[in-house]
């Protein structure tokens, strides 16, 4: 998924549509547009964590041959 976002970005808009839902302020009209956009920015933020988890595992590979290595 392509998308200029960063995950801090998404998910402080994702903790205010949460916030609006809570509070009553959004009309039943809104709600199905607010809980797409929600959908929409989980679907970021997991994509983002998985991409930042894939790196850390490469990492710790690397990590890992080099000390074979070095041993």
């Amino acid at each position: 998924m392509e998308n200029k976002y960063t995950y801090q970005d998404a998910f402080l808009e994702l903790q205010q549509i949460v916030a609006e839902i809570e509070e009553g302020e959004v009309s039943v009209d809104e709600l199905s547009a607010k809980i797409s956009r929600a959908s929409s920015l989980l679907a970021i933020c997991k994509a983002k964590l998985t991409d930042s988890e894939k790196e850390v595992e490469k990492l710790l590979e690397k990590l890992d041959k080099s000390d074979a290595i070095s041993e």
